[in-house]
């Protein structure tokens, strides 16, 4: 019988043959280091021949930088979690730091710069973007129409997403292990499933909301008066006084669901919900109305704005979405 995982073991001392050993496992990415001599990369894994899901432990020896340049290409979600040292990813101005307490995801269709410390030795587990698209789908029971995008920061302490590092780390050991169940098909192909579809419900993102509605997951009853207050007045001017109005609870309290719930502070809830809303009127209406005189009936006032943040989230302009709507007519 043929093994279902791949064992691998790599080191090298060069950094381009660290960097073309590690795009062909994630993706197309840039590494650099003042140190170049310094570098002791090596990384231990195993793949799973199903679907080419990576786990395993990395580490570099030296201060690293890795640039996502080419995050279009970049074919894979990379979950890193540090057993020892540190790391800190730059994302959309924001910088998160990473540590044995939490862990961060480099993600497809975003750029992203992440930097290692040379005394990091880190758990990393890789998912391909066509293995998670294909668990997404089949929770939702729908093609998806937007990239799959997580919180960046995943805590490895406290929650679903700690107990999905938990179990990660349990199956690295066992790999390292060799054990003859890991061997067969039956087994390893439903281990990598739930290995997927856990990190799915267990971290937030953008697809959140609709499989807790899908799966049947029940939202606190003061959630639920704000999230309805934001669909029946989302066409007009939302505070977050008129939410904590609506919901009876304290600001504070508030962000605190949206953020464990939707993955989205309030108010960016709000405008993600005017921003599909927009895209619903454009597909059914598109013929009939502008698409300025559709964002503006949702409240968008600044169309420059509006139309960055709409490519954002779907990954195509208002004026690209029109067109398919027309070409499919046709």
């Amino acid at each position: 019988m043929s093994s279902q995982t791949r064992d691998i073991s790599i080191q090298r001392f060069d950094l381009e043959g660290a960097c073309r050993w590690m795009s062909g496992i994630c993706g197309p990415h840039r590494l650099a280091t003042s140190t170049p001599e310094r570098l002791r990369f090596h990384h231990s894994a195993n793949v799973f021949k199903s679907r080419a899901t990576t786990l395993g432990v990395i580490e570099y020896g030296t201060d690293v930088t890795i640039d996502i340049e080419d995050a279009e290409h970049f074919s894979s979600y990379s979950l890193s979690l540090p057993l020892v040292g540190e790391q800190e990813l730059c994302k959309n101005g924001e910088r998160v730091s990473s540590n044995r307490d939490q862990g961060v995801i480099i993600a497809p269709n975003e750029h992203q710069v992440l930097a290692i410390s040379g005394d990091c030795r880190k758990l990393q587990v890789v998912i391909t973007r066509a293995a998670m698209s294909e668990s997404l789908e089949g929770l939702l029971q729908r093609p998806i129409d937007a990239p799959l995008r997580f919180e960046p920061v995943m805590d490895a302490v406290d929650g679903a997403p700690a107990s999905w590092w938990r179990m990660a780390r349990y199956f690295i050991a066992e790999l390292e292990r060799s054990s003859e169940l890991y061997e067969q098909a039956a087994f390893t192909r439903d281990l990598e499933s739930s290995l997927i579809k856990g990190l799915i419900l267990a971290q937030p993102n953008n697809y959140s909301e609709e499989l807790r509605a899908v799966l049947g997951v029940k939202l606190p009853h003061y959630l639920i008066r704000a999230r309805q207050y934001i669909h029946d007045n989302a066409r007009e001017p939302v505070h977050l006084e008129d939410l904590e109005a609506a919901a009876g609870v304290s600001r504070f309290k508030l962000f605190d669901a949206f953020r464990k719930y939707f993955a989205l502070s309030p108010m960016a809830y709000v405008k993600k919900y005017r921003l599909v809303g927009v895209r619903q009127d454009i597909l059914e209406q598109g013929c009939t109305s502008t698409i300025s005189e559709i964002a503006l009936g949702w409240g968008f006032t600044h169309l420059g704005r509006f139309s960055a943040e709409y490519r954002k989230l779907f990954d195509e302009s208002p004026s690209q979405t029109l067109q398919r709507k027309r070409l499919r007519s046709l």
